[in-house]
């Protein structure tokens, strides 16, 4: 399940990266019962990107801010619930390494669904069955 963590520079101290997106992996997992799982851990991906300043916008204008993607197969965050206390925590944990610097209100979150049968683990395209019965043996 890829994450894709996009900051402006500076907004994040350079040295809280990696805890922010091991933060945001464990809470992933977490949510969806899915911790020390072998099979789907190391599947849980991240990505960072550092945007300088005046290359982010909110409204067609520059701003400082953090963005969150999500990209998993159709039954990841699929309930409410757990789509309301995910984002709420992404939310908490970038506003807290940003030393509380970062407004709430300029970290922007979102979730992809793909296409069942697209998800590529060793080689293999998966359907969300096999996807299920893989996560299951770990």
């Amino acid at each position: 399940m890829p994450i894709t963590v996009t900051f402006t520079e500076g907004v994040v101290p350079t040295e809280r990266h990696r805890k922010v997106v091991k933060e945001i992996t464990d809470t992933f997992l977490e949510k969806h019962g899915l911790e020390g799982n072998t099979v789907m851990t190391p599947n849980v991906t991240a990505q960072l990107h550092v945007q300088p300043k005046n290359e982010t916008f909110s409204g067609g204008e520059p701003i400082e801010g953090a963005w969150v993607e999500i990209k998993s197969p159709s039954f990841a965050l699929a309930d409410r619930e757990v789509q309301k206390t995910f984002f709420a925590e992404v939310t908490e944990i970038v506003h807290k390494h940003s030393g509380g610097k970062l407004p709430k209100k300029h970290i922007w979150t979102n979730s992809l669904h793909t296409v069942d049968g697209t998800w590529n683990m060793d080689g293999i395209a998966m359907t969300n069955e096999e996807l299920g019965e893989a996560i299951s043996k770990g």
